[in-house]
C-alpha cells in the first residue's frame, strides 16, 4: 500500500499565517535563499540559514523529487567590506585581483563549513560578479517603465511610483528611512529611495555600463540572479530575520515592477534570531564564533564540536524562534544524538524516512515533533526492532545526519571494513599532502553513494565522517 505524501504547510511572513505550500510547477519547485557575503569566514548565526533551508531543501527533494527542486542560494562578492578587507589583506594587488583573493578563500571555507553541517550542496551558487549583465538589463527595464531616476551620478528605485511598497515589513512609505548600505542624499527624490546602479572611485571596483562606471547596489543583485536561474516568480524565497527590510523588501519592489509581476516569491520564509550564551554575538563582547572556530577549535566549552551536533543544536528551537547557542545547547545535543545513533548501529543504507517525521517536517519544519517521533523509534530499536532500527538510520540519514560520527566500538558498532579502510588510505594522502590521491579516494566512495565530511577532533587531529548519500 503506498503512503500519501502529507500537505506541507509553511509560514509565510508576507500573509502572516501559515498556509498550504502549492507549487508553480510541481516538476520544478523553485526556491531561492540570500546567501553569505564572503569578506570573512561565516559566524554561527550564518550557519542557521544554512541548515534550515537545507532541511527544506532535503524535505522537497523527498517530496517531490531530487530531480525537480532547483535550489539556488548566492555568493555576494561584492561589497564595501570586501573592498576594505581586500585593500587592508592585499594592499600590493591590483584591486580586482585582491578582492577575488579575498572571495575566493572565504568562498572555498564557507562551502566546506556548510558541508560539515551536513548541508547538501544548493543546486546553483552563482556569484553576484557573475550576473552584472543581468543586473544592468533590470535596471534598464525598471528605467524605462517609470520606477527608477538618474541623480547624483546613480540610479536610484523610487519607492513612490510602487503604491503598495511595504507589504512584506509592514512599514508604510514614512516609516521607511534608506536602510541601505549608503548615507542619505539630497539628490533623492524620498529618504526611502535605494541605489541600484552607484558609481565606482578608482580604488573601488567598477564595471562600464550606461550610467557610468560603477557596481550595482546590494538589493540588485539577488532580483537578477534569482531571476535568472529561477524565472521572474519562484515559489519560495528565504533568508534570515534582519534581510526582511530593507532587503527583502526591495528585492520584491525590482523584480515586481521591472517584470509587472504580482510576486516575487509566493512564500517568504524568514529564520530567527541567534544569541550565544544569553548575549547578542558582537566582536566587542568577546562572544564572536565562526563555524569554522566551532568545528576546529575550543570556541566554545573549550574543545571543538563536529558538524552533527552543531546542526541538531541549532534544528533543536523551531527556525521562526530565536536561539540561544551555549555550550549547555552543544552537549545536549551531542547526548541527543549519540543516542539515536547507538539505536541505529547496525542498520544498512536506505532511503526512506518514517512517515511520522516526514508529517512533522511538512508542518512548517516542526523538528521538535520529528526528534519526539525519531525517540520513538530508538526506544523500539533498542528493544530489538530491526525494522525500527532501519528507520531510524533512515531518518537521520534523511535529516542530514551521519550514523558513525559519535558512537564507537565500544557501543557494539564496527564501521563496514572498506570504508574504513578507504577513510584511513585518504587521512594519510591528505597528512602527505598527497591531494590527487585523496580527492581521488572521495570520488570512489561518491560514486558508491558515500558522503565524507571532514573535522578535528578535541586533541585537534583530523578526522573524516560518513554517511550514505540521498
Amino acid at each position: 500500500m503506498t503512503t500519501a505524501k502529507p500537505q506541507i504547510t509553511l509560514y509565510n511572513t508576507l500573509t502572516r499565517q501559515k498556509q498550504a505550500f502549492i507549487p508553480i510547477d510541481a516538476a520544478n519547485v523553485r526556491i531561492y535563499v540570500c546567501g553569505p557575503t564572503v569578506y570573512d569566514f561565516a559566524h554561527i548565526g550564518n550557519a542557521r540559514p544554512v541548515i534550515v533551508f537545507d532541511l527544506l531543501f532535503r524535505l522537497l527533494r523527498h517530496l517531490y523529487g531530487a530531480a525537480h527542486v532547483t535550489y539556488v542560494r548566492n555568493i555576494t562578492d561584492v561589497d564595501d567590506k570586501i573592498n576594505a578587507r581586500a585593500l587592508r589583506d592585499f594592499p600590493d594587488l591590483p584591486l580586482n585581483e585582491a578582492i577575488r583573493r579575498v572571495t575566493e578563500k572565504t568562498e572555498t571555507q564557507f562551502r566546506s563549513d556548510a558541508a560539515a553541517l551536513g548541508a547538501l550542496e544548493p543546486t546553483v551558487q552563482p556569484r553576484a560578479t557573475d550576473n552584472i549583465a543581468q543586473m544592468q538589463v533590470l535596471i534598464a527595464d525598471l528605467l524605462a517603465r517609470g520606477h527608477a531616476y538618474l541623480a547624483g551620478g546613480e540610479v536610484l528605485f523610487d519607492v513612490a511610483s510602487m503604491p503598495d511598497y511595504g507589504q512584506l515589513s509592514g512599514r508604510n512609505l514614512e516609516d521607511n528611512l534608506a536602510g541601505a548600505r549608503i548615507a542619505v542624499e539630497a539628490h533623492k527624490k524620498n529618504p526611502a529611495d535605494f541605489v541600484l546602479w552607484k558609481q565606482s572611485s578608482d580604488t573601488e571596483p567598477g564595471w562600464d555600463s550606461p550610467w557610468g562606471r560603477g557596481r550595482p547596489g546590494w538589493h540588485i543583485e539577488c532580483s537578477a540572479m534569482s531571476e535568472r536561474y529561477l524565472g521572474q516568480t519562484v515559489d519560495i524565497h528565504g533568508g534570515g530575520l534582519d534581510l526582511i527590510f530593507p532587503h527583502h523588501e526591495n528585492e520584491i519592489a525590482q523584480s515586481r515592477c521591472a517584470h509587472g509581476t504580482h510576486a516575487m516569491a509566493n512564500v517568504w520564509m524568514h529564520n530567527g534570531f541567534l544569541q550565544v550564551e544569553g548575549q547578542k554575538m558582537s566582536k566587542s563582547l568577546g562572544n564572536f564564533v565562526t563555524i569554522n572556530e566551532l568545528l576546529e577549535t575550543g570556541a566554545m566549552g573549550g574543545r571543538a564540536w563536529i558538524g552533527d551536533v552543531l546542526r541538531l543544536a541549532m534544528l533543536m528551537t523551531h527556525y521562526r524562534e530565536p536561539i540561544d547557542f551555549s555550550v549547555k545547547r552543544l552537549e545536549e545535543a551531542e547526548a541527543k544524538l549519540r543516542d539515536w545513533q547507538r539505536a541505529a548501529r547496525d542498520a544498512g543504507p536506505g532511503d526512506t524516512p518514517d512517515p511520522a517525521v516526514v508529517a512533522a517536517l511538512s508542518d512548517d519544519l516542526n523538528f521538535h515533533r520529528a526528534s519526539v517521533a525519531l525517540d520513538a523509534i530508538a526506544r523500539d530499536a533498542n528493544r530489538g526492532d530491526a525494522d525500527a532500527r532501519q528507520r531510524l538510520a533512515d531518518s537521520l540519514a534523511f535529516l542530514g545526519f551521519g550514523l558513525s560520527s559519535l558512537i564507537t566500538s565500544d557501543d557494539g558498532w564496527q564501521e563496514p571494513p572498506h570504508i574504513a579502510t578507504a577513510i584511513a588510505e585518504r587521512l594519510a594522502a591528505l597528512d602527505a599532502r598527497d591531494f590527487a590521491r585523496a580527492d581521488a579516494i572521495r570520488t570512489e566512495l561518491s560514486g558508491q553513494g558515500i558522503a565524507l565530511m571532514d573535522y578535528k577532533d578535541e586533541a585537534g587531529a583530523r578526522r573524516t565522517r560518513w554517511e550514505m548519500k540521498r
